[in-house]
């Protein structure tokens, strides 16, 4: 199913239908001019773990979805940077915090919401960090102070988790997952951590 309806053609401005292309199985907004067919793709969220001694810095939101919740800095890549460039950016953006880019540590495909999620671990470079406009505080956790209860999103919820039990073991592996859809609307006030199933999960 197609994802932003669309009622006229950037290209030519003409009007565009709904309907499956020759050699396709998806319905795609075509233009009935010129004909150009405007597909549409998943958005990548992009974020870091930055890591300070023990520690991971983490950001409470100054901005909804999920507002005064906690999060990794992160968000969407933008056109013309790769994917660990949009990590860099998002942390100084969100937390004012310099890193140097380490392994892609996750990797969870939202379906329903048409996203993809990617966390670089990355190392923090220095302690001039603070909230940027996205935020309301930034701070240093140690795993026992992490407020589970009120991480924003499951992805970084599962990618944390992952990483303090990798750190136990003295070994990090790559981890990926599928997320299924919120299992009932009614309790929107809920994290989206606490309203939907994992579908599948591996390292």
């Amino acid at each position: 199913m197609a994802d932003l309806e669309i009622s006229f053609c950037p290209s030519c401005g003409a009007a565009v239908e709904l309907r499956c292309p020759d050699d396709d199985n998806r319905l795609r907004h075509i233009c009935t001019a010129c004909g150009t067919i405007h597909y549409q793709n998943p958005r990548l969220v992009i974020g870091s773990i930055p890591e300070w001694e023990d520690k991971i810095l983490l950001c409470r939101r100054a901005i909804e979805p999920r507002y005064g919740l906690w999060t990794l800095p992160g968000g969407f890549m933008e056109n013309g940077e790769t994917t660990a460039e949009a990590a860099i950016r998002e942390t100084l953006e969100e937390a004012n915090a310099h890193i140097l880019i380490g392994d892609l540590y996750s990797m969870y495909s939202l379906p329903y919401i048409n996203q993809v999620h990617l966390l670089f671990r990355a190392r923090l470079l220095d302690l001039n960090f603070g909230p940027g406009a996205e935020s309301l505080e930034v701070r240093l956790f140690a795993e026992t102070e992490i407020p589970w209860d009120e991480i924003a999103f499951r992805p970084v919820k599962f990618s944390l988790e992952h990483y303090f039990a990798d750190r136990q073991k003295g070994h990090f592996v790559f981890h990926m997952g599928e997320l299924a859809a919120p299992v009932s609307t009614y309790c929107t006030a809920l994290p989206e951590s606490a309203k939907a199933p994992i579908i599948r999960e591996g390292s």
